[in-house]
């Protein structure tokens, strides 16, 4: 699906609901091991209380844990988002950013997992914290993997 990084990069950076929230990927590895996104408090996407607003915060982790996997394992798999939950831990001021990792673990039990045509629902955390390092909000994303049937 996915053969270049840098081109994802590009269309995620001006994909609408990203642009215009002020979601920025200012990372993603050449092999989609590694992503980081940027999320700066604007007037677009501050709430009531001048903080950033929660639909933001999960936004700016919605596709990564996806396509990563998906370019990493390739066309013979089927790679969903199934759910997520947020926890709002403090509010986001300023800069805020989430960082993504795929490790050879992590694909390892994917494929084992998925070997015989199984689905296989790993949850993966994401932390999104602010500029001094401080969590603001976790994610727990759960996603639907198997591999396709003509690929078994």
């Amino acid at each position: 699906m996915f053969k270049r990084a840098w081109l994802l990069k590009l269309l995620l950076n001006i994909w609408p609901p990203f642009c215009f929230s002020g979601i920025k990927v200012v990372n993603l590895s050449a092999d989609f091991r590694n992503a980081k996104v940027q999320l700066k408090l604007g007037m677009l996407n501050r709430n009531a209380v001048g903080v950033h607003f929660g639909g933001s915060l999960f936004a700016m982790t919605d596709p990564f844990y996806m396509l990563m996997i998906l370019a990493c394992l390739g066309d013979e798999y089927i790679v969903w988002d199934k759910s997520a939950d947020i926890d709002f831990i403090k509010p986001g001021k300023g800069k805020v950013t989430a960082e993504f990792m795929i490790t050879d673990a992590l694909l390892n039990d994917i494929i084992a997992h998925t070997a015989h045509g199984e689905k296989y629902l790993p949850e993966l955390p994401v932390f999104v914290k602010n500029e001094q390092g401080e969590v603001v909000a976790k994610l727990n994303r759960k996603l639907y993997i198997r591999k396709k049937k003509s690929a078994q």
